[in-house]
């Protein structure tokens, strides 16, 4: 083994997921040796939004290069990993990271709010970002997702379930989103889910029940009825449409 569990810094981590991490992060410079530089988890296993046994640990690997044998050696973990709730990680290189930042900036910022680098050197901490690329972006990613509520409504035909998974998987991906908007206006941000839609009512003069209901519906399991299918979609969509009017205006 290149290196091993004393050089890994997961103090600042949760202890629900600190055996976990440890136990991927031990295989992982098993199976990568030098290439691995470092291992970083981000996401909500780093929150208070973070539930054992139910929410995944996310990681962000770097890698001196990307390789076919680099993937297979972590696509051989795939087992362990699932039985540790451990997402499969994204693989990157830091010149990738270093070039990326135009395209990637929602994803980066959001890195950058909440990330603990277990292993090496700390890849999200020193980038910085134009707002113009991260205005549009957002721009993009809203839009995109109005072509994909209405394309995946279509194709859920009419199916209630189908229809309210469509539903939380939009709300979900809203945070990050909404968090990015937020750093377009200098406002603070926090990497708590609630909190961010509880500010962007604020700054944005926007309603975010509806998202928050949804993000709910995940863990709550709720069986919807026609007329409140309908009306859930019909305000999900709403709001992400006043979302991209807004950031659509928006000077930077």
């Amino acid at each position: 083994m290149t290196k091993n569990k004393t050089h890994l810094k997961v103090d600042a981590l949760h202890l629900q997921v600190r055996d976990s991490v440890t136990d991927f992060a031990d295989r992982l410079l098993t199976a990568l040796g030098d290439n691995l530089q470092s291992i970083t988890v981000v996401g909500s296993s780093l929150t208070e939004d973070f539930r054992p046994g139910q929410s995944d640990i996310n990681t962000v690997l770097v890698l001196g290069s990307q390789t076919l044998s680099s993937l297979n050696a972590v696509a051989s973990l795939a087992k362990p990993m699932s039985r540790k709730k451990i997402s499969p990680p994204l693989l990157m290189t830091q010149s990738y990271i270093e070039r990326s930042r135009d395209v990637f900036g929602v994803e980066f910022l959001d890195f950058q709010l909440a990330h603990e680098t277990i292993m090496g050197d700390d890849p999200f901490a020193p980038l910085k970002f134009e707002k113009k690329d991260v205005r549009l972006q957002c721009e993009r990613e809203l839009k995109a997702m109005l072509i994909r509520l209405r394309q995946g409504y279509i194709a859920a035909a009419a199916n209630r379930k189908l229809v309210r998974d469509i539903l939380i998987s939009t709300a979900r991906s809203m945070a990050p989103l909404l968090r990015a908007m937020l750093w377009l206006k200098d406002a603070d941000c926090t990497p708590r889910a609630e909190a961010t839609f509880r500010k962007a009512v604020g700054d944005f003069s926007i309603d975010t029940n509806p998202l928050t209901s949804a993000i709910k519906w995940r863990h709550e399991k709720i069986r919807l009825s026609e007329t409140e299918m309908e009306s859930a979609f019909e305000s999900v969509y709403s709001v992400i449409e006043q979302l991209a009017g807004i950031v659509d205006k928006l000077k930077v």
